[in-house]
């Protein structure tokens, strides 16, 4: 009986105790939020962002910013080449056949070492081993064509290291604000949240700028891969269009 009574003690006093904890973390929700209230309507979105960076500390935001700087770099590169290697492939076939008709296949690799991107570079090889037979043409794009994608990929993998690296700081930075937090909560003896709440703030924005680092990353990443894919296929058709052209050309 006495055993009962010593745990039914226990669990109220542990029950009050909860219950003040929830009143006063509630307290302070409620003042955070009016104050983030009273910030936004004042502030722009920028000094706040710049705010938020500076409080979550040198730490672990400086990582994150640089995952997304560096990344950021990569993906612009990478489109300012892709798109200098769009070119109206169409113009450009008829191009060649207009002077494979004319001047033949020197004159077709005229048209080619004057004109950019991947296409007109493809075409250049293959026409220079027109002379080693349709075969040898075929093998030289194919082969040319994969150097040609390796050269628009490059750069992708550092640019999904970084997306996955962002977030991975961002919540290692959380770890490290919640171990610190409950460090706190040891060494007073007492949960209260304002004793607690510079940890979890850190950790909390460490983790909200990984994240955005990581989304900004990704959406860079998946045009470049849709603007590489719209390449590879017309590097393919055009491909195509000029071992008909050549098969054509050598009957004649």
């Amino acid at each position: 009986m006495k055993k009962l009574f010593k745990i039914l003690s226990v669990a109220l006093l542990t029950m009050g105790t909860v219950n003040a904890f929830a009143q006063e973390a509630a307290a302070a929700v409620e003042e955070t939020v009016v104050a983030a209230e009273t910030e936004i309507a004042g502030e722009s979105m920028h000094h706040i962002l710049m705010q938020k960076f500076l409080e979550g500390g040198w730490g672990w935001m400086l990582p994150v910013l640089l995952c997304l700087v560096i990344g950021l770099a990569v993906a612009i590169e990478r489109i300012l080449f892709l798109s200098l290697s769009t070119i109206n492939s169409k113009k450009l076939v008829n191009a060649v056949e207009e002077a494979l008709q004319n001047g033949g296949i020197e004159a077709a690799k005229d048209v080619c070492r004057n004109t950019r991107g991947p296409i007109a570079s493809i075409y250049y090889q293959g026409l220079d081993r027109y002379q080693q037979g349709l075969d040898a043409v075929e093998k030289a794009v194919v082969s040319y064509g994969s150097v040609q994608t390796g050269q628009m990929e490059s750069g992708l993998s550092w640019i999904g290291l970084f997306i996955a690296l962002s977030p991975m700081l961002g919540f290692m930075g959380t770890v490290v604000g919640m171990i610190g937090a409950f460090d706190a909560i040891q060494a007073a003896g007492d949960i209260s949240p304002t004793l607690v709440a510079g940890g979890i703030k850190v950790a909390l924005l460490t983790t909200l700028m990984g994240l955005i680092a990581a989304v900004i990353l990704q959406l860079f990443y998946n045009y470049i891969v849709s603007k590489i894919d719209s390449l590879v296929n017309d590097m393919e058709d055009s491909s195509i269009t000029l071992m008909d052209i050549l098969t054509a050309y050598n009957k004649k």
